[in-house]
C-alpha cells in the first residue's frame, strides 16, 4: 500500500494511493494508517489535490556517515556504532514545497536518503527492539533529503543548527508498506543533472541494526522517522535550482529551492 497525506477541498486526509501512472487515485482512510486502515469511500483523483508530508513524526532521528564514500569524501572516520542526530519536527515539508536557503549559510547541500516509518502493535510503542525483530516496527518507507548547512555544521561540531532550519527535512511522496529495502537504487539530481547514485546495500548500519541501536536509546513512537543515512555526492543547492530525489521502489521526491 502506499499511504499519502492529502489535502483537498474539505480538508486534510491520510489516504491510499492506488493506480499507476497518470490514473493515480487518492482513496481516504478513515483517521490514522496505523494497524489496519480503514477506507471511507471516499476518493480523488490525485491530479485534483495536493500531496503532503506523508507523516507529520513526533520525531526524526537521522544517521550520519552510513555509506563510506560519504564518510571519505567529507574526510571523516566511520563510526564503530550508528552516528544518530535529531531533526525537529517543524523541519518537516511535502513534496514540490521550497526548501528554503538561510541567510546565515553560504553552503546548504543536498543529501537524498530512503527513510523509515514506524508504526505501531496494538498502539503500543517500542523500546529494546533486537535486530530479528526490527521489521514489525515498520509501518513502510519513504524518501527523505536530509537538507544541511555544510559550513554550519563545520563550525558547530554537532549537528542541531545546521539540520534543524525549517524546510530542511523534504519527505514523499508517500510511505511505500510493501518494499524489502535491502538494495534499492538512490538517486538525486539537481536541476536534472546527476549528483548521488548508489544502492542502500551500500549501507554501513543496515536497518535493523539501526533500529535495535535507536530503540536501545529512546522509544520509538508511531510515525517516528529514521533517515538512513546519504551516499557520496553531496552537493550545494542554490535558489532556484530543483532537487529531485529518486528510490527504487517508492517513487521520486522533488522540490524547488528558494531563499528564505
Amino acid at each position: 500500500m502506499r499511504i499519502a497525506r492529502i489535502a483537498h477541498p474539505e480538508g486534510l486526509s491520510f489516504v491510499s494511493v492506488v493506480g499507476e501512472g497518470d490514473d493515480l487515485v487518492a482513496e481516504e482512510i478513515a483517521e490514522h494508517p496505523f494497524g489496519k486502515p480503514n477506507l471511507t469511500g471516499r476518493r480523488w483523483p490525485l491530479a485534483d489535490v495536493r500531496l503532503l508530508a506523508p507523516i507529520l513524526p513526533p520525531k526524526i532521528i537521522g544517521v550520519g556517515r552510513n555509506y563510506a564514500a560519504h564518510a571519505e569524501e567529507l574526510g571523516n572516520a566511520l563510526p564503530d556504532n550508528p552516528l544518530i542526530f535529531l531533526k525537529p519536527p517543524t523541519s518537516v515539508v511535502g513534496p514540490n514545497m521550497p526548501i528554503r536557503l538561510p541567510a546565515d549559510s553560504a553552503q546548504v547541500d543536498l543529501e537524498g536518503e530512503l527513510a523509515v516509518v514506524i508504526g505501531t502493535i496494538d498502539g503500543r510503542p517500542f523500546k529494546d527492539v533486537p535486530a530479528a525483530r526490527a521489521a514489525s516496527t515498520i509501518l513502510g518507507y519513504t524518501i527523505a533529503n536530509d537538507v544541511t548547512a555544510r559550513d554550519q555544521q563545520r563550525a558547530d561540531v554537532q549537528f542541531t543548527r545546521a539540520k534543524g532550519h525549517d524546510t530542511f527535512c523534504p519527505l514523499g511522496p508517500w510511505i511505500e508498506t510493501e518494499l524489502d529495502p535491502a538494495d534499492l537504487a538512490i538517486r538525486t539530481e539537481l536541476d536534472g543533472e546527476v549528483k548521488q547514485d548508489a544502492r542502500t546495500s551500500l549501507l554501513l548500519h543496515e536497518i535493523p541494526e539501526l533500529i535495535e541501536f535507536i530503540s536501545g536509546i529512546m522509544t520509538l513512537t508511531p510515525g517516528d522517522v529514521i533517515l538512513t543515512g546519504t551516499p557520496a555526492g553531496v552537493a550545494p543547492m542554490k535558489p532556484g535550482q530543483t532537487v529531485s530525489i529518486t528510490v527504487e521502489g517508492i517513487g521520486t521526491l522533488s522540490n524547488p529551492v528558494a531563499t528564505r
